[in-house]
């Protein structure tokens, strides 16, 4: 049998990047995956490329930042395939980059509403319908950035070590009813927006992978590798846990 079996997962963020691998690693792994996010290009792009490689897969568009879209975004998992067992709340943004007295505070509550809020909303309405289907697991998205800090990214920090306490929060009420709760922490990853940032200049683009001992940037692939392991039975009593995949910047 496959690693997950005839389960079913969603993603946030799912579009492009991070998320969009992801969803792609749990169909691969015998997920039926309902992807979302907010760019129904990027979101209909990936149903495509899961259909394609022979999975299963539907799109809902989501903002996530708005608590009734993520109410209606699990109902139509549950509606569409009769349940929920796996979650990556994946979906984020980096905020501008500002020295702290600098950041203005719209972009400050935008990065907390999009990073942090929405992720608590998006398990408010995830657990009880994985409570309903017997049990489940999520991960969520938090960064290397979610357990040090980065300079010029005030928001971006607190908002991704809010994500840590809220994924342990979550992983101690619930996983003695069968809903394990872990985050992902990535390193800088080889998505487009990074891409862009390296050729942008040669000097970004050594700090980029620079801040590894492994002097490269991860691949999205490997993040979601990771994701769908701490989904998956072979992590079933990882609980609680954040995931630094971020070639050793850490632990330095």
């Amino acid at each position: 049998m496959s690693l997950l079996g005839n389960k079913v997962a969603l993603v946030t963020g799912a579009g492009t990047g991070i998320g969009r691998a992801s969803a792609l690693a749990f169909a691969a792994a015998g997920a039926r995956v309902v992807v979302s996010d907010i760019d129904s290009g990027g979101g209909k792009a990936t149903v495509e490329a899961i259909l394609d490689a022979g999975g299963e897969a539907s799109f809902q568009q989501a903002d996530v930042s708005d608590s009734a879209q993520v109410q209606a975004l699990v109902a139509y998992a549950v509606q569409t395939y009769g349940g929920l067992h796996c979650a990556h709340n994946n979906a984020g943004v980096l905020g501008a980059s500002a020295k702290l007295v600098d950041v203005e505070e719209a972009d400050f509550a935008r990065v907390i509403a999009i990073n942090l809020t929405a992720v608590f909303s998006c398990m408010k309405h995830e657990i009880p319908a994985m409570l309903a289907s017997g049990g489940g697991a999520i991960v969520n998205t938090a960064s290397y950035s979610g357990l040090v800090a980065v300079p010029f990214a005030a928001a971006y920090v607190a908002s991704k070590h809010g994500v840590v306490g809220l994924t342990k929060a979550a992983a101690v009420e619930y996983g003695r009813k069968g809903v394990r709760v872990n985050a992902v922490c990535p390193g800088t990853t080889r998505t487009q927006m990074n891409i862009e940032r390296a050729e942008s200049s040669p000097v970004m683009a050594k700090a980029m992978t620079d801040v590894t001992p492994m002097r490269r940037l991860a691949e999205p692939t490997e993040i979601a590798d990771s994701v769908v392991w701490l989904c998956s039975d072979a992590a079933s009593f990882v609980n609680g846990h954040a995931l630094p995949v971020d070639g050793g910047a850490v632990a330095q």
